[in-house]
């Protein structure tokens, strides 16, 4: 009996396996499948983001870093199924913004793209938070993620792959080098303009180095990273296709190793050793650079672009610490806007098909410019508009005397590590005890307790 209910269950699931005769319903739902798994795949990245930040910064703020990654990732979440998804995919008007589709209403929403989009949303509002930390209000920073996921970046989007008026000119960006780093690392710049720089980080027109407090945390949040874009891009070719998503994932390895190799090659070049977090950053430098391209490129173009987004990502971590004083503590601003324009000019060089170097002319090269000066523009003015509604309900920055001690004790009443006596004291601020550092968890810890059971 049992070899027989075993038998009738084999036959079933080999009959709910076998190829349809209508081809179309199979092809979508092995299509859908991965793009669902690719979400799943993107959607780690955020812990990659958490880790890369809370590594390269100190741990004093390693909660509110934590916090801001989570609240990103569920706030986007929510309001790009109340909106963004509407303007960056909705009916068009006049090629600038969507115009239907808020709630997800309608018959003919693909869940499983709305779900790949949403992530997507997220993570360009998670660049903002590694390039504000440890400084800024959680409530401002709040602010201005709801006005990244809700307009500023979905009206990008609808210009570049919602059918608005980029596309029509003829701009190509596969993934996101610009819809979505670029965005994201202006927004950055933008907020961190209006920050200032750290306690400590300009004195006297000296520019100091802040210490991360973790290194291999950090690289954590890169290997992390890495393995997410293979997600991040296959899954752009939004289709389960055998021969385009190989290509796209081996281009998408090969230039984020370039980008490391390059970038830890030009340090020692630069400063006579391969330092560790410009080298980190390098594996992002490639991985943005090609994202724009990785369905377009040759494997060799694929290593050329992240060799060379290593080597002007260190520059450029110079030049925005040092020159335009925007203190970032993650290279943010440099890894994804500078690699985010460098890639979205490659397209104009290295495409298969409309690259200069493979006969198609400068054309190319012209639109890609001009879709990075409109990204540019609009996110620049949008995120100050943002900033200007934070400021409304009060300063988008915590005082003096909080930053010094630190962000997790303020804002969350507990700290990622046990540092007793020396919590708060390693940036100049006054030692503090454990049981003032601890207080609300000792509190907390001791409701409902007599005073005699009481520590």
């Amino acid at each position: 009996m049992k070899r027989k209910i075993l038998l009738l269950l084999f036959t079933f699931l080999m009959m709910t396996t076998v190829v349809s005769a209508e081809e179309p319903v199979a092809t979508i739902t092995l299509d859908s499948m991965w793009i669902i798994i690719a979400t799943i795949i993107v959607f780690l990245m955020h812990g990659g983001f958490a880790m890369l930040e809370i590594g390269f910064t100190r741990s004093k703020n390693a909660l509110s870093i934590l916090m801001k990654n989570f609240l990103t990732i569920s706030l986007g979440t929510i309001l790009y199924f109340v909106a963004g998804y509407a303007i960056m995919f909705g009916t068009s008007a006049n090629g600038l913004i969507g115009t239907d589709g808020f709630f997800l209403a309608g018959n003919d929403i693909d869940m499983s793209f709305f779900v790949f989009q949403a992530v997507f949303a997220a993570t360009c509002a998670t660049i903002i938070s590694g390039a504000v930390a440890e400084r800024i209000r959680l409530s401002s920073y709040l602010i201005i993620t709801a006005a990244m996921v809700v307009f500023i970046y979905p009206v990008v989007g609808h210009w570049t792959w919602g059918g608005g008026w980029l596309s029509q000119l003829g701009f190509i960006d596969f993934a996101g080098s610009s819809v979505l780093h670029l965005t994201g690392a202006v927004g950055a710049a933008v907020v961190a303009a209006f920050l200032g720089g750290r306690v400590g980080k300009y004195t006297n027109g000296k520019v100091n180095t802040i210490p991360a407090h973790s290194i291999p945390l950090g690289a954590l949040g890169v290997f992390i990273l890495w393995w997410g874009w293979f997600g991040f891009n296959g899954g752009s070719v939004l289709a389960a296709d055998p021969e385009l998503v190989p290509i796209v994932i081996t281009n998408t390895l090969l230039a984020a190793s370039a980008g490391v190799i390059g970038a830890a090659g030009y340090s020692q070049m630069k400063y006579k050793r391969v330092d560790a977090s410009l080298t980190l950053n390098g594996a992002l430098g490639g991985l943005v650079g090609i994202t724009a391209g990785a369905d377009s490129m040759s494997l060799l173009s694929a290593v050329i672009v992240g060799a060379i987004a290593g080597v002007i990502l260190i520059e450029a971590v110079q030049f925005i610490d040092r020159k335009l004083k925007i203190d970032d503590p993650v290279g943010a601003v440099a890894v994804h806007g500078v690699c985010g324009i460098w890639g979205t000019i490659a397209i104009g060089i290295f495409s298969y098909d409309v690259g200069f170097l493979n006969g198609g002319g400068f054309t190319q090269l012209g639109i890609q410019l001009v879709g990075v000066a409109a990204i540019l523009v609009w996110v620049g003015v949008a995120t100050v508009l943002a900033v200007g509604l934070a400021k409304v309900f009060g300063t988008i920055r915590v005082p003096k005397e909080i930053e010094i001690e630190g962000l997790d004790i303020t804002e969350h009443g507990s700290a990622a590590y046990d540092m007793g006596s020396d919590f708060g004291s390693r940036m100049g601020g006054q030692p503090t005890t454990g049981t003032e550092a601890f207080g609300l968890a000792n509190r907390l810890n001791n409701l409902g307790k007599s005073k005699s059971d009481a520590v």
